[in-house]
């Protein structure tokens, strides 16, 4: 049976880039956020502009509107979160399907919050990738539009680098750079791929329920 093995870090540890680096060794990898942004051109639409009027133009989510709408109302985020949280699942029960038919022996899913929404539990093994404050920090406030401040508030809602570090079955450092994070990279394929995991049948099942 597919293995699925969590992919998961705070803010600038290289998840993006670590997962990249499994798509390039072939490894089918869901990426949550890619699919959320699918679904405010897609299925969430109408749903979000039922609940949050205004807050989509041309067919597409206004991500600056409904931002404006739901940030620091914790009511509002509740409501969207029940609208798009369902549908990033079923994408996600779509595509652990599809592996598990093609008996793809190895899938990550790449998910920001993984351990933060329990998504850690529906996985055979989590692996968090993390690297130096300083070389984070750095990272981070490299992005276009990032501040200090934005910075902090991220950090805030995620958990803390070393709870997730404790909580991993397997971490890549990526702060030794990309030749050593491909090399561990290449050695957990080689590890999980051998193994016959649960969770994919698991994740199926509940999709179907």
């Amino acid at each position: 049976m597919t293995f699925v093995l969590g992919l998961t870090g705070s803010i600038g540890m290289g998840k993006s880039a670590t997962a990249a680096m499994f798509r390039a060794r072939g490894v089918p990898v869901h990426d949550a956020d890619a699919t959320v942004h699918a679904l405010y051109r897609g299925a969430a639409v109408p749903l979000i502009e039922a609940a949050f009027p205004g807050t989509t133009r041309d067919g597409a989510v206004d991500r600056v509107a409904l931002g404006a709408r739901v940030v620091g109302d914790d009511d509002a985020m509740k409501r969207l979160e029940g609208i798009v949280h369902p549908l990033v699942r079923a994408a996600e029960v779509a595509f652990v399907g599809r592996a598990v038919e093609a008996r793809v022996p190895l899938l990550v899913l790449d998910v920001p919050l993984l351990m933060e929404n329990g998504a850690d539990l529906r996985c055979d093994a989590v692996l968090v990738v993390t690297a130096d404050p300083a070389v984070q920090k750095a990272r981070v406030l490299a992005r276009p539009g990032m501040t200090q401040e934005r910075f902090a508030a991220i950090l805030a809602r995620q958990l803390p680098d070393s709870e997730k570090r404790r909580r991993a079955h397997v971490v890549i450092d990526t702060g030794r750079g990309f030749e050593a994070a491909e090399r561990a990279v290449d050695a957990l394929i080689r590890s999980f791929a051998g193994r016959s995991g649960r969770a994919a049948r698991s994740i199926t099942d509940k999709g179907d329920a």
